[in-house]
């Protein structure tokens, strides 16, 4: 870092502080972020545990340090809270593979189908849904449903979950980019490089990555288990930001990337500088219309309530 970036840094992280305190903001940030924002995160974490903490958190200001489906997630279940997005032009591309029209459309082709969404997806999908899910709890909501499930965006999320429950879904062709990029050639290779080390995948990835995992896990399944693990090495096939917590929480184990091209060029989008703003002009604000919010939070509430 040049020394006018370590001043602009260094400046930033000053404002941010006093205006933490003075708004009485939290900041939640997403395990992919860049490492700089996890170290000052009030609450570093996977969807799954950043949508709890969204929900029960009792700060006037959310900022939220991540992608526009996981701000939105928090204005969903947070209306009477300023939740920010220091960039409003982080978004998601899987997210996007699908709308509200074109899953009406399905499920007027699947009448009696009930919908499965991950909850990497626009409100206005998740107000479509019967129940939201994460990578923690994919199979766990899928399973509390009985007959036709469609899924929706993810075909490898869902694809591994009808592997886990041996059972059809009707699965929606959306994907992860990033997750896309880790092909079996890169897993076998760093397998080859470390042969001690322990695969962990995430579920989106694809079926020839997942086949090669020691372990499948969502990233907060992925910390749990390496602080556990009596292995010493693993690879890591996921987006890259997750290895600067690995790290930090495990430093006498060693992680390694599938591939260093795995990171999220969205995820990468919020600087501190951009936090610092957020917090000085309180925008850019989230906000989810009505009725499209309350739909929305039915299926996120029903999915935080499943026991």
């Amino acid at each position: 870092m040049h020394h006018e970036e370590t001043q602009d840094a260094t400046h930033d992280l000053a404002v941010i502080s006093r205006l933490r305190r003075e708004r009485q903001a939290v900041i939640l940030a997403h395990n992919y972020q860049p490492g700089e924002i996890q170290d000052l995160a009030d609450f570093t974490g996977d969807s799954l545990e950043l949508s709890r903490r969204a929900a029960d958190c009792d700060a006037p200001v959310i900022v939220f340090c991540g992608v526009f489906f996981m701000a939105e997630t928090a204005a969903i279940l947070s209306p009477d809270k300023v939740v920010l997005l220091p960039e409003l032009a982080a978004g998601c591309p899987m997210a996007d593979m699908a709308d509200g029209p074109a899953l009406r459309a399905m499920k007027a082709r699947h009448p009696q189908a009930k919908v499965v969404c991950y909850v990497n997806s626009s409100a206005e999908v998740k107000a479509e849904s019967d129940i939201c899910c994460t990578s923690a709890n994919a199979v766990r909501v899928t399973a509390s449903l009985p007959g036709e499930v469609i899924f929706v965006p993810d075909i490898h999320l869902g694809g591994w979950v009808s592997r886990q429950l041996n059972r059809e879904l009707i699965l929606w062709n959306g994907f992860c980019p990033t997750h896309a990029r880790i092909l079996p050639g890169y897993v076998q290779q760093a397998k080859q490089e470390h042969p001690h080390a322990v695969v962990y995948v995430h579920p989106e990835s694809r079926a020839d990555v997942i086949a090669l995992a020691d372990e499948t896990l969502s990233t907060g399944g992925m910390l749990r288990a390496a602080r556990t693990s009596t292995a010493r090495e693993f690879i890591i096939a996921t987006e890259i930001g997750l290895l600067h917590r690995l790290r930090l929480e495990n430093p006498d184990k060693r992680f390694y990337p599938a591939t260093p091209n795995a990171s999220c060029p969205n995820m990468k989008k919020i600087t501190l500088a951009k936090i610092a703003q957020a917090l000085t002009t309180l925008t850019p604000r989230i906000e989810v219309p009505e009725p499209i919010r309350t739909r929305a939070r039915l299926a996120i509430t029903r999915m935080l309530d499943l026991p």
